[in-house]
């Protein structure tokens, strides 16, 4: 178990975390959320002893080992094998010492540890963790210093992973992952066999990797069992609880106060004010909820949209080398409504299919029209640096509306979801989160007919993702959108289309068939040539999931039983929370509050198990889905 006892910590005189407390249990799967700047990474750097806490204690089994991503990636002449098996210094101690120890006695003791520890199958899992983020065999074998940087980060959680510490601290692994990545990650957290806390905004990934919440909010720690949307549930049921306990408190207080103020100056009544000014001081008040407001995000609607199909590529080829293109035989269309979204793994071509549909590449063989009104608006998260430093948003925009007043300028950058006390501050001092809302506001400032976004999520709170979900639901032009964040996906398009093996096609299953061909993919423990099951066919592998799918039917069933369990108590809580809201029910009908209030309570603790058992076999079901 790990215990955080009236814990307060500061990071440049700003109070982060104020005497917060939160017990988390052994192996627990812990989703870390907050608003951005909450103080999420400061917990962890206290956790990890790079930071001293004013006050309080993190209490951690002893010896218990300790791991998180390296924050500056290996960019070394070692192979990618080697860095990640050199992250288990145990096994990379013991197999120098393998190599010059003369005792008999030492040279057992070190062989029966090395079985212990299973150091011999020590590639392959290393290698298995590689192919998980996206490095087949060939590049597990070239040096870290000729990858980029997002790439050596890979590298870096690879590493953490295979060292497997007792405690796994995970702080925003999915921004520098695609979502083939994300997907394998999200897998390996569920079945990682210690603690893990992962700080995350990913959604999908606090739905399916994690079993608890731990909510950093005005500086206080508070845990949920469960994962996000049983999370959201929670918090909104207690949120609606603490108000309705305010509104009480403050009218008994209010009737305290009004007849301390009526008799306070009476001699007849001077001991019963005073009775009742300590009853007010006994009473105490209940705290209001407060609720962070996220400014929305609006793209503007485009004047008039021209007629289908605003794109067709005929056989298309695209590259950055004349004659060498890296994607090639495209036969595509895109309509004024589609909301598409590229599937495939970081370097198979997505961000190039982009550049090319947003005319930043040039076609390299056969034909690509687009529709002669055709305005597009584009955004790629390398595009942040794009923004001038030492200018404000309204300096930006204003740029852009050179003869427009002051008031419009500033009402435009509203409009990008900008609060007014940004709008004067340098781009340099915004956060990622308001630099992407800045850009994003920027790429489509002229109300394009198709916006391309390339992964714009990285910087966003869920706050803001479901912001960017309402706005482009909004929106009425077409859509294509690259993003690791399935939710975002799941929520705002109707068509995928796979960027692999050097061309560009529809694909035609759902996001979940596409998760399931990723975790297959990765649970593989060699690299061996393509199986029977890899060349199945689209038809076969539909087939295949409808078979299990009908063999887990009664656990599908059984799961479903519990939701419409869950339902009807949460329905039945919130009926006897309507009636014991009432004050006029405990004077006139003691004995009937007494008894609904009981009531309350069962129904509460038969929702609790029930939502226990849902997660049980909702984890089963998965890994029955899985298998």
């Amino acid at each position: 178990m790990i215990t955080i006892n009236d814990l307060s910590a500061r990071i440049a005189g700003r109070l982060l975390l104020d005497h917060a407390s939160v017990s988390l249990p052994a192996g627990a799967k812990v989703g870390l959320i907050g608003r951005n700047g909450a103080g999420k990474s400061t917990l962890f750097r206290v956790i990890t002893g790079d930071l001293v806490s004013e006050s309080g204690s993190v209490t951690i089994p002893k010896n218990a080992r300790i791991g998180q991503v390296a924050q500056e990636a290996p960019g070394t002449e070692d192979s990618l094998i080697t860095i990640v098996m050199a992250a288990d210094k145990e096994r990379a101690a013991l197999m120098a010492e393998a190599e010059t120890a003369t005792d008999p006695h030492r040279i057992a003791e070190i062989q029966m540890r090395l079985v212990d520890i299973d150091a011999h199958s020590a590639e392959a899992r290393a290698a298995s963790i590689l192919a998980g983020l996206g490095f087949n065999a060939e590049a597990q074998l070239r040096p870290a210093s000729s990858f980029s940087g997002g790439w050596r980060m890979r590298v870096a959680l690879a590493a953490v992973l295979f060292a497997e510490p007792d405690l796994l601290l995970l702080d925003e692994p999915t921004n520098y992952l695609d979502l083939e990545g994300t997907m394998w990650l999200e897998d390996y957290v569920r079945r990682y066999p210690h603690t893990v806390i992962v700080i995350s905004h990913d959604r999908d990934m606090l739905n399916n990797a994690v079993n608890s919440i731990v909510h950093l909010n005005q500086s206080k720690l508070t845990y949920y069992r469960g994962n996000y949307d049983q999370f959201e549930r929670q918090k909104a049921e207690a949120d609606e609880l603490q108000m309705k306990a305010k509104a009480k408190n403050d009218a008994a207080r209010k009737h305290l106060q009004s007849f301390i103020d009526r008799f306070k100056a009476k001699a007849t009544k001077a001991k019963q004010a005073q009775s009742r000014v300590k009853a007010l001081e006994r009473m105490g008040t209940v705290a209001a909820v407060v609720e962070d407001h996220v400014q929305p995000i609006t793209f503007p609607t485009p004047e008039k949209q021209p007629a289908s199909p605003i794109v067709a590529i005929n056989k298309g080829a695209v590259g950055y080398t004349p004659g060498k293109p890296i994607l090639k035989n495209i036969s595509l269309r895109i309509d004024n409504d589609d909301r598409i979204a590229l599937l495939g793994s970081n370097g198979n071509g997505k961000s190039t299919f982009a550049k090319l549909i947003s005319g930043r590449l040039e076609t390299d063989g056969g034909e690509m029209k687009l529709a002669p009104s055709l305005s597009i608006g584009f955004f790629a998260q390398h595009q942040l640096d794009d923004l001038i430093p030492n200018e404000t948003p309204v300096d930006h925009v204003r740029r852009l509306m050179p003869q427009a007043a002051e008031a419009q300028v500033r009402a435009r950058v509203a409009q990008m979801g900008l609060a007014t006390e940004k709008m004067a501050t340098a781009a340099k001092d915004l956060s990622g989160g308001e630099k992407a809302r800045l850009l994003m506001g920027l790429a489509t400032f002229h109300a394009p007919n198709l916006l391309i976004l390339d992964e714009p999520t990285n910087h966003l709170d869920i706050d803001s993702r479901r912001a960017l979900i309402e706005a482009l639901n909004d929106y009425d032009g077409a859509v294509i959108l690259i993003s690791h964040d399935r939710h975002l996906i799941e929520a705002t398009v109707d068509r995928l289309w796979l960027v692999n093996d050097g061309t560009v096609k529809p694909f035609e299953g759902d996001l979940e068939e596409y998760r399931d061909l990723i975790i297959a993919a990765g649970r593989k423990k060699d690299d061996k040539p393509q199986a029977a099951e890899d060349t199945a066919s689209k038809a076969d592998q539909r087939k295949a999931n409808a078979e299990k799918r009908a063999s887990l039917a009664p656990l599908k069933k059984k799961i479903n039983e519990v939701e419409a369990l869950t339902g009807k108590l949460e329905k039945l809580i919130q009926a006897l929370d309507k009636e014991l809201a009432d004050p006029m029910l405990y004077e006139k009908a003691p004995a009937k509050a007494a008894s609904k209030s009981k009531e309350r309570g069962e129904a509460a603790a038969k929702l609790s198990a029930a939502e226990e058992e849902w997660l049980m076999l909702s984890a089963e079901y998965e890994e029955g889905m899985a298998g």
